[in-house]
């Protein structure tokens, strides 16, 4: 797995979170600069998306948090991990020697949460794909559900997420007691309602749901460009590599986040389209 070492860069120069809601802002960190754009969608309700966007001083290290928390049947789950998600993983005591274990017991502790605050939180629930880097040399990527993280290095993209697919773990559900149905509609779902195969909440759903994240991780070094996190909103009309060459012609992280759901809604995307770019070196 492998703990964090890095050396540590320059003093601490900004850092933004905010609340849902449509929104862009953009921040730096030494070398480091980021972006964000967040817009709503066509769906007829309230906005659902979450974000973070930040860097902390934390134990000696200089830390970048980003996240994107895409709600469903509400925005109470997503409100509830932008506050205590990257404050769990770094209370984690093996964080820094076990990063993996780490950030995955938080998951799951934040989930367990979540459900015991029930119904104060309502029957809701949220994706996250959550990104920590260490220093601005190491790379924690996780998540739950369809949003996404996609690397760019040397102008290939490279996605560090797993879009968690009720088709792809139709086993699991099934084994759980559950069922995947294209009924209503053309989306395979859960028992026929949630078109993600994990997520955090949802608690009418959660035997037949996992909760667990994918972790990986990844050097950022010289030729590494940039990293974009985003909701389905933009990856259900994007691919992967449009996106990073969409973005990395883009100087301004905030610009690029922009451009990227711009260019989703003019590719008629109706959901909310939350993005976050983190520009290197």
């Amino acid at each position: 797995m492998g703990n964090i070492c890095c050396n540590s860069v320059s003093k601490l120069a900004g850092g933004q979170s905010s609340s849902n809601g449509t929104g862009k802002g953009r921040g730096h960190h030494g070398s480091v600069k980021y972006g964000f754009s967040l817009v709503k969608g066509k769906a007829n309700h309230p906005m659902e998306d979450y974000h973070v966007a930040k860097f902390v001083s934390y134990q000696g290290r200089e830390v970048g948090l980003f996240a994107i928390y895409d709600g469903h049947l509400g925005d109470s789950v997503p409100a509830y991990l932008q506050k205590h998600l990257f404050s769990n993983i770094l209370k984690e005591n093996e964080f820094w020697t076990d990063p993996n274990t780490a950030i995955s017991k938080a998951y799951e502790r934040t989930d367990q949460s979540i459900l015991s605050h029930n119904p104060d939180l309502g029957r809701g629930g949220s994706t996250a794909v959550t990104a920590i880097l260490i220093n601005g040399c190491k790379l924690w990527v996780a998540n739950v559900g369809d949003s996404r993280a996609v690397l760019s290095r040397g102008g290939q993209a490279i996605q560090m997420s797993i879009d968690h697919e009720p088709n792809t773990e139709r086993g699991s559900i099934e084994n759980r007691g559950g069922f995947v149905s294209n009924m209503p509609g053309d989306v395979a779902r859960v028992n026929g309602q949630l078109a993600v195969s994990r997520a955090f909440g949802d608690k009418n759903l959660k035997t037949h749901l996992r909760s667990d994240p994918d972790v990986t991780n990844a050097d950022i070094d010289a030729g590494t460009e940039i990293l974009i996190l985003a909701s389905d909103g933009l990856w259900k009309v994007m691919s992967n590599q449009e996106a990073v060459d969409l973005a990395i012609k883009i100087k301004d992280p905030q610009k690029a986040a922009k451009e990227l759901a711009t260019e989703a809604l003019n590719r008629e995307s109706k959901d909310d389209i939350s993005c976050i770019v983190v520009r290197f070196n």
